[in-house]
């Protein structure tokens, strides 16, 4: 009697673990914005002794969660590698977010628009890890997808106006 009832339910649909097109762009996002940091970074290699060292600290570990994410996008998911990888590049966007807290060199040492991403990331960041370890995937997956366009692409963007230290770097 259950083999009947089994059969007669509607097929689940799952989406594929493999990175559909967004993923494949999100990816390759990454590396581009990346490639941009490390030609500012050695561009602005004169302007070296004057940067604080939490400014350093806040660009190497954007550097590791940029570095991380086409990894964690185009391989196998769901292994002890994506879950290894996983814990480091949380781990990355984190600590990211909080050093942000106390990078404050425009807006005369006070706050701006952009830290209340950083507000964003440390609460999402704790919340797509507990998705992933109770193998929601879905939820997972989107929180990750937004993390990523968020917290990485469009802030990441933001770092380039040619007022901001990036961009004077880059364009200077």
């Amino acid at each position: 009697m259950n083999e009947a009832v089994a059969d007669r339910r509607a097929p689940t649909l799952v989406k594929p673990l493999a990175a559909d097109l967004y993923e494949k762009i999100l990816a390759v996002a990454s590396v581009v914005l990346l490639a941009c940091v490390i030609v500012a970074v050695t561009r602005g290699q004169p302007d070296w002794p004057k940067i604080p060292a939490i400014v350093w600290a806040h660009l190497a570990t954007i550097a590791v969660a940029l570095a991380l994410t086409p990894l964690m996008l185009l391989r196998r998911r769901g292994d002890s590698t994506h879950r290894n990888l996983g814990w480091v590049w949380a781990g990355s966007m984190i600590l990211t977010a909080f050093l942000s807290l106390f990078v404050r060199q425009i807006n005369n040492g006070g706050f701006s628009l952009i830290h209340v991403l950083s507000v964003w990331t440390l609460i999402q960041v704790p919340l797509l890890v507990v998705a992933a370890r109770r193998h929601q995937v879905a939820r997972h997956r989107s929180a990750v997808r937004g993390m990523v366009t968020g917290a990485l692409l469009i802030a990441g963007f933001f770092t380039f106006p040619f007022d901001r230290l990036l961009g004077d770097w880059l364009f200077g």
